[in-house]
């Protein structure tokens, strides 16, 4: 009989265990992921959900694309972000939360990877920059446009999201 503790760490030493296989491409990803990319939307898997598995969708989508705003609709803030590249002409990629199959265990992914749990949570190249507030302290500083400048070559030379002319692309 597992003492509670010990059962927990059993778990987690299995879900380790189930990640590294799924890395290391023996194991389908399917199989374990309690956050499943399917194309450009990801949806809850029947099995139950996998914090590890939505904070590698979220380094996955802010890897592949030069901006990344995760949001909300409602969000004033995460409003005021989107705005400020639009007015620069920059794309984004957008992952609205509130209307993502996901969005509470992506949200607490974002917490996991950023230390924050608020939105927006804006990266360029990579990085997380911070919020709708620090987006816009940026550009008036004139360091936003700079960074976007020194996005990776992966999303400049293949025209994926994330740099251009100033439309957006959600994601559910």
């Amino acid at each position: 009989m597992f003492h509670p503790g010990q059962q927990l760490l059993s778990l987690w030493l299995l879900s380790l265990c189930l990640s590294m296989l799924a890395r290391a491409g023996s194991l389908p990803r399917a199989a374990w992921t309690g956050c499943r990319r399917m194309g450009n939307y990801t949806s809850s898997s029947t099995t139950g959900g996998s914090g590890t598995s939505c904070v590698q969708y979220v380094q996955e989508v802010v890897s592949q694309n030069c901006v990344v705003i995760f949001s909300k609709t409602t969000c004033p803030y995460c409003k005021m972000a989107k705005n400020v590249f639009s007015e620069i002409g920059t794309t984004y990629k957008v992952i609205e939360l509130d209307e993502h199959n996901d969005g509470r265990r992506l949200q607490e992914a974002l917490a996991q990877v950023t230390g924050a749990r608020t939105v927006p949570r804006v990266f360029i190249n990579g990085n997380c920059i911070g919020g709708g507030s620090d987006t816009k302290q940026l550009h008036q500083q004139g360091k936003l446009v700079p960074l976007i400048e020194q996005c990776a070559p992966c999303c400049a030379a293949t025209g994926s999201e994330g740099s251009g002319s100033g439309r957006f692309e959600s994601a559910k």
